[in-house]
């Protein structure tokens, strides 16, 4: 690995090079999940740099999840997982939350989830029948005066459809955006009248769909039932953020 751990010189941003030159190594595979990195002592010596250099390095790199320092036994490259990949679009969607970004996220979702709901009809599997039908159950049977679990509960239902496809680059994309729905339902559901019962048959008749493997009729119902949440926005949404 002499090429990985070379000397880098001094420059005004060492430890920013240090960080960069780890970091290209992970991604070319150079370094794979799992791999255990030199010593501090080591590493010093191999990029002819100060520990302090180093150590700022190494701390943005943990902080971003591409190595896990384990106190006692030393610094490995980390498993990346999709969570990891969340996160960040999680926090930026939660700092950028107004009625813009609403209309945004809602166009996103008329454009990809009736084809999310067509390809989960194709691939889907009976453990996956039986959460989205237990979504409809936990939905249909939760306190009316609790919006908040309501909200969850259709919130999962959504998630577990890009589940159901079988790709997670869906799920990478889609999860933000879900996100932000039981946020929106939660404050929805105390001012709209009737949308939890109107969601609750929408979701039978995708769920049947998918059942059926009848991926043109999931596409439509989702299409009618984004639609529908497309008008209730545009019409109450809008002048009750205003409110608050």
């Amino acid at each position: 690995m002499e090429d990985i751990f070379s000397k880098i010189g001094t420059t005004q941003t060492l430890s920013q090079k240090i960080e960069r030159r780890i970091e290209e190594a992970i991604i070319q595979r150079k370094l794979i999940p799992g791999n255990k990195l030199p010593s501090e002592k080591d590493l010093c010596a191999s990029f002819a740099v100060s520990r302090t250099a180093l150590r700022e390095a190494l701390r943005r790199l943990n902080a971003r999840g591409l190595i896990e320092i384990k106190k006692g036994s030393g610094m490995y490259v980390s498993e990346i997982c999709i969570e990891d990949a969340i996160k960040p679009l999680n926090l930026y969607y939660d700092l950028k939350f107004d009625s813009n970004l609403i209309a945004q996220m809602i166009e996103m979702r008329l454009l990809f989830e009736p084809q999310i709901a067509r390809l989960a009809a194709r691939n889907r599997t009976e453990e996956d029948l039986l959460v989205l039908k237990q979504n409809l159950i936990d939905l249909e049977e939760c306190n009316p005066d609790n919006t908040q679990l309501e909200a969850d509960t259709i919130n999962r239902f959504h998630t577990h459809i890009t589940k159901a496809t079988g790709n997670p680059m869906i799920v990478v994309s889609m999860e933000p955006i879900f996100s932000l729905l039981p946020r929106m339902r939660n404050f929805l559901y105390a001012n709209v009248d009737g949308e939890k019962e109107y969601t609750l048959n929408a979701q039978r008749k995708i769920f049947e769909a998918i059942k059926a493997k009848n991926d043109k009729e999931a596409h439509d119902e989702m299409r009618a039932l984004l639609r529908r949440n497309h008008e209730v926005y545009g019409k109450h949404f809008k002048s009750l953020l205003a409110k608050q």
